[in-house]
């Protein structure tokens, strides 16, 4: 009717053709068409001739139907996005909003909720090794597992640089990660965590941490020289929470597929497999070209990353730590340590040192026992890590200047985990 209206008008000359195709919201072109079609045929040449007729790109019944036979048996538990990317093992090629409508349209998959309100993002860092974040996730990673996921990410580019499974969140794993990053890459700038206690002391629950009185990473975080920056809301730290939420919904189901059910099995498989495809996924590019690493120079960097308490040697020679005992063995520099301050290094694999300032009188087992003096030099530039990977680190510069020895210093830090 509105078209039979405006064709009067046109007749009438009261209206061109341009001003009834802008009026009929369409082109020049089209109102000729619809025209014509109606001096031929009357009304019945406005209808649409597509109606009824099957798209000629329309998916074949028994692709639609492998599809969803693929995500009711073998991908269930698999996002539409993540599932679209293994369609294309399947050699099915199809595009992600196709693959979401016809798992929707099948009833498999629910249509999301109404974002809420819209929030402006952190703009990145720059540069490569300008901050990192740090952060855990406990969650069933494997079926009837509950682990603590351990991932030490770039801000600027999302790359994850160290990833892996561990019982329970501490000091310990986030030494370990931290030492993966710095053989690899080297020294960084920043830190950025939430403020779980073996960060950072909080006097007041949910008010400011303490940053005069320093946790075990706090501490070897101050001798490196790298900044350390405490989250306060999961929105201040939203760029991993959305590399926690991705990985949740992704790797659970990876590891699955995988066959894969104990942590050693776990662990390999991200170091091997799924890193390497979760950086090519989801890294970008930085902003501008270059780094902000630098390679640690000086010695010690296993000793820094380690937890380190003071114990005082009592007068048979021993030192008593975590239930157990210490025994320093025959010293030529002193006859005795009896009475002496000491410090005791835990290492994250379980293995334990005694220093006296800074030289090292002896390396133990996990379980306490002596390792023999000829296994493992004594001296100070020794700390039981890969020869090469100390060499390659010495070889760089902080800031142009030498760092200071990397001998441990701050002697008045307990324990805290």
């Amino acid at each position: 009717m509105r078209f039979e209206d405006l064709y009067g008008r046109y007749q009438s000359r009261s209206l061109s053709c341009e001003e009834a195709a802008e009026l009929l919201n369409m082109s020049v072109s089209t109102f000729y068409r619809m025209r014509r079609r109606y001096e031929e045929e009357g009304v019945e040449g406005l209808a649409d001739r597509r109606l009824g007729k099957v798209s000629a790109r329309r998916a074949p019944v028994d692709e639609v139907m492998r599809v969803l036979s693929l995500f009711e048996t073998r991908y269930f538990d698999f996002t539409v996005k993540h599932f679209h990317e293994k369609l294309l093992e399947h050699g099915i090629h199809r595009s992600y909003t196709w693959t979401k409508k016809v798992l929707q349209g099948s009833g498999l998959v629910k249509k999301a909720p109404r974002r809420g309100a819209h929030r402006r993002k952190r703009a990145r860092r720059p540069l490569r090794g300008m901050m990192l974040h740090q952060d855990g996730s406990s969650h069933e990673w494997v079926k009837g597992c509950l682990w603590d996921l351990i991932v030490t990410m770039d801000d600027a580019t999302n790359e994850v640089y160290s990833g892996f499974f561990v019982e329970e969140e501490g000091s310990m794993s986030s030494f370990t990660g931290l030492r993966v990053v710095m053989e690899k890459n080297g020294l960084f700038c920043t830190l950025y965590t939430d403020r779980a206690s073996h960060y950072f002391y909080t006097p007041e629950a949910g008010g400011k941490v303490d940053k005069t009185k320093l946790t075990q990473v706090g501490r070897a975080l101050q001798q490196l020289g790298i900044e350390h920056i405490a989250a306060y809301s999961p929105q201040a730290r939203g760029r991993s929470e959305r590399m926690f939420e991705t990985l949740q919904n992704r790797l659970p189901q990876e590891l699955r597929v995988a066959g894969i059910t104990s942590m050693e099995e776990a662990n390999r498989f991200l170091k091997e497999v799924y890193w390497p495809r979760h950086n090519q996924r989801f890294a970008v590019g930085p902003e501008e070209q270059g780094t902000a690493f630098t390679f640690w120079v000086g010695e010690g960097l296993e000793d820094i990353l380690s937890v380190q308490e003071n114990r005082t040697v009592s007068n048979d020679n021993t030192v008593r730590y975590k239930g157990k005992v210490l025994q320093i063995p025959e010293d030529r520099h002193r006859y005795h340590y009896v009475k002496v301050k000491v410090r005791v290094h835990e290492y994250p694999d379980g293995t334990l040192a005694v220093f006296h300032g800074p030289r090292k009188l002896a390396h133990y087992e996990a379980n306490g026992d002596l390792v023999h003096p000829t296994a493992r030099t004594e001296t100070p530039g020794d700390h039981g890590g890969n020869d090469a990977v100390s060499r390659h680190l010495q070889r760089g510069m902080r800031g142009g200047v030498p760092l200071a020895s990397a001998a441990p210093q701050h002697d008045s830090v307990t324990s805290v985990n």
